[in-house]
């Protein structure tokens, strides 16, 4: 495997050569430098284009997170910080790890195992024309929803959920067994939900369509969906007419 290419942009001192201390040991490991603030960072990225950076997220001048907004192809991305409250964010923006400072050799190992097998899934030496060609060609759709409970941060897949219902201010997203809230509201998912397996089929409802069991009618021209979990869900005649199209009823 060729080297992994590797920038670490953190403005503590301390930190950034304790990590770069760290990352010596690992040979496949080439560093090209270490960055104070989030301008110097993004330049960077840009000018070096490395395959992961190792990212905080509280930098002066341009946040870790502001930063990635203005990549067009952002690099594999390693969180680091002292804040948990980020984590969430992160993953929706698919970082591959999301280190807690003070975080273990162990910890930071498993980090870039991950950043490795990434890698192995591409091409290795078509990496940066394969990243664009993959923009190029398809939407950038969630293929996973990250859920803070209490302590816990739940990462949800894609295919495991049945169906979202808007809850007020909230977003409920239901699995087979378990129901998550998310203080979001439903249009987000309407936007960034694949729409080849996600229909809003009325107002307060995303269903996936591999759940549905049935159609069932229940007052002349109105509509039950039942899902494979047996629950109920109302459809409107917009979204009735949307899946006949989609099932070419």
């Amino acid at each position: 495997m060729k080297n992994i290419k590797t920038i670490i942009i953190e403005d503590e001192g301390l930190a950034s050569q304790l990590l770069s201390n760290q990352l010596k040991d690992f040979n496949f490991i080439e560093q090209l430098g270490i960055f104070e603030n989030g301008f110097s960072g993004l330049k960077a990225i840009q000018e070096l284009q490395p395959d992961l950076v190792f990212l905080d997220i509280e930098l002066p001048k341009l946040t870790g997170l502001e930063l990635l907004e203005l990549l067009d192809n952002p690099p594999m991305i390693i969180f680091t910080t002292a804040y948990n409250q980020y984590a969430i964010t992160a993953f929706e923006r698919n970082a591959i790890d999301y280190l807690l400072k003070p975080y273990s050799k162990k910890r930071l190992l498993e980090a870039i195992e991950k950043a490795q097998k990434h890698l192995l899934t591409l091409n290795e030496n078509d990496y940066g024309q394969l990243i664009t060609n993959i923009q190029e060609e398809k939407p950038d759709f969630l293929d996973r929803i990250a859920v803070k409970n209490k302590n816990n941060i739940h990462l949800i897949a894609i295919n495991d959920i049945y169906y979202l219902e808007a809850q007020g201010d909230y977003v409920a997203i239901h699995t087979k067994e378990e129901k998550y809230l998310k203080n979001i509201s439903l249009k987000f998912y309407v936007q960034n939900l694949d729409p080849k397996t996600f229909l809003r089929v009325h107002r307060s409802f995303i269903v996936n369509t591999k759940y549905i069991n049935k159609l069932e009618n229940y007052n002349k021209d109105s509509y039950m969906l039942i899902l494979h979990n047996h629950k109920s869900i109302n459809i409107s005649r917009s979204g009735l007419q949307l899946l006949k199209e989609m099932l070419y009823l």
